[in-house]
């Protein structure tokens, strides 16, 4: 097996620094999953380019966990799931709607079930959404632009679930009480 090192700010390659000391600035540290893939400074400043439109983006925080926490389970990323939970949790999301996703079934919260459908049928149909994907989710009180707006969220967690999965990146002590296995 090939091992990926984990990189800090003063290990990295030079173009990933300046996404590290960004990273470190946000994150108050570099998750494990950065340093990994600050192996490579194009994957890494894409990745930090890319979050930073999603949250700045029209979602809450909070559904944007959802968003992620849906993505890495749908992506079967073990260390992006027990990322996510810690943070879904920390935004307020409800522990049984946490727990739903985490056994790939939908929250309860029915926005927040109607933005985890949307993303996990993008994820497992590769992109070919049909009327009916869409039309519910539209019926949940979101607005076309946000349809759209999921691409991009997906798009930035299946960088780092990938990653998660070519890297194995070990799982930080802060994150083990989240641990998931599919």
């Amino acid at each position: 097996m090939t091992n990926f090192p984990v990189h800090t700010i003063e290990t990295a390659p030079a173009g990933a620094r300046p996404a590290l000391e960004n990273l470190q600035a946000n994150f108050g540290m570099i998750p494990n999953i950065l340093g990994s893939m600050s192996t490579s400074p194009v994957l890494i400043n894409s990745l930090v380019g890319l979050f930073g439109q999603v949250h700045g983006g029209s979602f809450t925080e909070a559904q944007i966990q959802t968003l992620l926490l849906t993505n890495a389970v749908t992506n079967e990323s073990a260390w992006a799931v027990a990322f996510h939970t810690a943070l879904a949790l920390k935004e307020g999301l409800d522990a049984a709607d946490v727990q739903a996703i985490r056994e790939r079934r939908l929250p309860q919260d029915e926005k927040l079930a109607r933005l985890s459908a949307l993303a996990q049928s993008l994820i497992l149909k590769r992109g070919h959404l049909d009327q009916q994907d869409i039309q519910a989710f539209l019926a949940a009180g979101f607005e076309k632009g946000h349809a759209l707006e999921v691409i991009a969220v997906v798009a930035a967690s299946t960088i780092t679930n990938y990653t998660g999965s070519v890297t194995q990146t070990p799982l930080e002590a802060a994150f083990q009480p989240y641990a998931w296995t599919k």
